[in-house]
């Protein structure tokens, strides 16, 4: 008898870098994700496949991210990188040799045959094309693709309900085209949801309040029929954030801050091994819910806690230059740099083998105590950015494949995807949810607070004028109006980022976040400006020309999602 079904959501997001530099920040960005997460990734669903065991999990492709995915300048790009990498891992090999650095052979030899491997891959089997890599795994498997927010815009904070729904519509015209279909889940950026009520903007001298919808009846208007949430908002408790051991810098904010977060309290018992409904409307669907498990996203997530802590896993952090390969294990989390010692990929097979097991028998013990108690299988899920397997966690792909292995042998746990989910177990229960995220706190720190503060005047302050001047120029048949129109919408959606908060307050890319926010608002101020003054010569053309080049994102873009 199954006593539970399990789903991992992998998360997948980038902000727009195409066209915005590439190293450090940049382009390469995309290219380590696509090389250590998308392609081994897709590569481990596609053997489970063809080995007869169904990987039945759900994969979130953010818009923004299947745009650059998508783009005419990505292949060259990610090729560019991978022979670079290629070459690095041979120079390392005649280094080692010539120094007699024998410990560090395997590892050269294993960067070297990866990522030859990642190259043949991308070009010969995938064809250059990852995101339709993945709608053939859909077509084919139990795994299923989810939408996000167009350019993953802090939904909560946006000013306008407008705002919120162009950023959900245009994320389903985004998958349609893809996808050849409607996406039925979405990913809300960093899990962050508002109910409906008397909103004002936290910030900016606009202090004028005004009835907002809840984001649950946006995503239902757009015949989404799932998103993802945290489980202090359904329980109530502190968040378990997700970003804190990852930076150190956010540790230190977060010290400043966490006294002026309070837990939810809890109305009545809920679970995160159930499926809820939402409906802010009773007028509208209901939205159903699926809630992350804190017991199984913590032994993951942690890098010390968790599995990615253990000493004889790639260490993220220590790196050899030129080249920027690794060669040291995390021997311990918490040493110093100096003291890792070498990697030794033979003993990696059976460590995670070891992990994999744990972790189900995780699930075991979970979806077994559920079931006594109540009767009914448990439904567990577990979201993570799909960056940790790969990146962060190099081991971390392979990781996933014998955890879905596993749980394709056992007879009392199944793997599920959000769908199927719904189907298997029917949700009625309507309830309602406060507001937060996944953030540490629970709340909107990370994206709002004393470094992020001044980002949020301009947000609202581009939106007004955006709705302003499509409101007396969506109609206008000059052809320059509507196209500095839909680039100004551009801007907008690429200002309304959530990474650039993000990053600053995270100071992984402070610097570049800064700079890339205040790049989109001064196009967005510059367009407008054209607009306004109704001025298309030459210099206004080229400039238009040149904005359009570098944030060629949304290319066919619908002006009327802004309705």
């Amino acid at each position: 008898m199954v006593k539970g079904y399990f789903t991992f959501v992998l998360h997948s997001h980038l902000p727009w870098v195409i066209n915005h530099g590439r190293w450090p920040h940049g382009t390469d960005w995309l290219n380590e994700a696509a090389a250590e997460c998308y392609i081994p990734i897709l590569n481990y669903l596609n053997r489970l496949h063809k080995e007869g065991s169904e990987p039945a999990l759900i994969v979130g492709l953010t818009p923004i991210l299947q745009e650059q995915l998508k783009s005419a300048v990505f292949p060259a790009e990610l090729d560019y990188y991978l022979d670079n990498k290629i070459e690095a891992a041979q120079q390392d090999l005649r280094e080692f040799e010539q120094t007699g650095q024998k410990q560090f052979l395997p590892t050269a030899t294993m960067w070297l045959e990866y990522y030859q491997a990642i190259k043949n891959d991308f070009n010969e089997r995938y064809h250059k094309d990852i995101v339709n890599a993945f709608k053939n795994l859909q077509q084919q498997t139990s795994v299923e693709i989810i939408t996000s927010a167009a350019s993953h815009g802090y939904l909560p904070l946006l000013g306008h309900d407008r705002s919120v729904n162009a950023q959900i519509k245009l994320g389903q015209d985004v998958y349609r085209k893809n996808f050849g279909r409607p996406a039925s889940g979405i990913w809300l950026p960093e899990c962050a949801y508002r109910p409906a009520y008397q909103w004002k903007a936290p910030v900016g001298g606009n202090q004028r309040s005004y009835q907002r919808k809840s984001i649950d009846e946006i995503v239902s208007q757009n015949n989404l029929k799932y998103f993802v949430i945290d489980s202090h908002l359904l329980k109530g408790g502190k968040a378990i954030g997700v970003y804190l051991a990852r930076f150190k810098e956010l540790q230190r904010l977060w010290d400043r801050f966490n006294k002026e977060f309070g837990e939810i309290k809890q109305d009545f018992i809920k679970t995160p091994h159930d499926i809820y409904l939402v409906a802010s409307n009773p007028a509208i669907n209901p939205v159903a819910l699926l809630v992350r498990d804190p017991n199984t996203a913590l032994q993951v997530w942690s890098g010390e806690l968790g599995y990615p802590g253990d000493g004889c896993y790639l260490d993220f952090h220590k790196k050899k230059f030129p080249g920027g390969l690794r060669y040291w294990r995390v021997t311990n989390p918490k040493i110093d740099l100096a003291i890792k010692q070498p990697y030794d990929p033979e003993e990696i097979e059976r460590q995670v083998t070891e992990h994999a097991r744990h972790f189900v028998q995780l699930l075991l013990s979970i979806s077994h105590q559920y079931y006594d108690e109540s009767r009914k299988p448990a439904f567990i899920c577990t979201p993570f950015d799909t960056e940790l397997f790969g990146h962060w966690w190099f081991e971390g792909t392979k990781w996933l494949y014998h955890v879905m292995k596993l749980i394709n042998e056992e007879e009392s746990i199944d793997l599920i995807n959000g769908t199927n989910a719904l189907d298997m177990f029917s949700p009625e229960k309507v309830i309602t949810l406060p507001e937060g995220s996944w953030g540490e706190g629970g709340f909107h720190y990370i994206w709002l607070n004393q470094f992020t503060e001044w980002t949020w005047p301009r947000i609202y302050e581009a939106e007004d004028e955006f709705y302003r001047l499509l409101d007396q120029h969506l109609n206008t048949p000059d052809p320059e109006t509507q196209r500095a129109l839909r680039q100004l919408a551009r801007e907008l959606l690429l200002l309304q980022s959530s990474d650039w908060q993000f990053l600053i307050s995270t100071l992984s890319a402070r610097d570049y976040a800064e700079l890339r926010f205040s790049f989109h608002y001064d196009n967005f101020k510059h367009t407008a400006d054209l607009i306004k003054a109704r001025r298309f010569d030459p210099n206004a053309l080229n400039y238009l020309e040149n904005i359009e080049t570098q944030d060629c994102c949304f290319t066919d873009l619908d002006l009327n999602i802004f309705h």
